[in-house]
């Protein structure tokens, strides 16, 4: 038995160079989690022996990253009700992604999917942190300090606007 506190998964290996902006926050903070590439249409049977693995590791929140018509998030949902899921549409090529964003963000009542912008999957990986951090003081802290990075790089941004002035400033990034 693992103990995974996040199981990251997504649709495709195409997937993957958004899905690690998730992976690299939850190694930044310390969290615990794995990575898998299932389909739910292409392996249904593989996608559903994994979910049974979930429970039996205790995995406390599912990130699930997916395209197109997206039913991924929305599967793992149904298959594990008392896991969060929080659901990362992709990108596709034919409609920017907002078919992706449609199929998580629009989920029937009694089986929802938090939902991040389209590849946003480090906020995905934030929102995870923000949950587990809900019963745990460590994580509770490593957040807030990177919360606190956040305001210290844009005080720092404008302290450097108010010095150069805009035009320089631009001539710098």
């Amino acid at each position: 038995m693992k103990n995974i506190d996040v199981s990251i998964i997504m649709g495709s290996d195409s997937d993957l160079p958004i899905m690690k902006d998730c992976a690299k926050f939850l190694d930044q903070m310390g969290i615990s989690y794995e990575m898998k590439i299932l389909s739910v249409h292409r392996t249904p049977e593989k996608a559903t022996e994994y979910a049974k693995t979930l429970k039996e590791n205790g995995v406390k929140i599912i990130i699930a990253g997916a395209g197109g018509s997206a039913h991924l998030p929305g599967v793992f949902s149904a298959m594990l009700p008392t896991v969060p899921v929080i659901g990362v549409p992709i990108y596709t090529k034919s409609l920017g992604g907002v078919d992706s964003l449609y199929s998580i963000v629009q989920m029937p009542s009694g089986i929802p999917v938090a939902t991040v912008a389209i590849n946003g999957a480090k906020n995905a990986g934030i929102l995870a942190t923000s949950i587990l951090a809900v019963g745990n003081e460590t994580i509770k802290n490593k957040l807030a300090d990177f919360k606190d990075s956040l305001k210290t790089a844009v005080s720092n941004k404008d302290e450097k606007l108010q010095q150069l002035g805009y035009e320089a400033y631009l001539s710098n990034m």
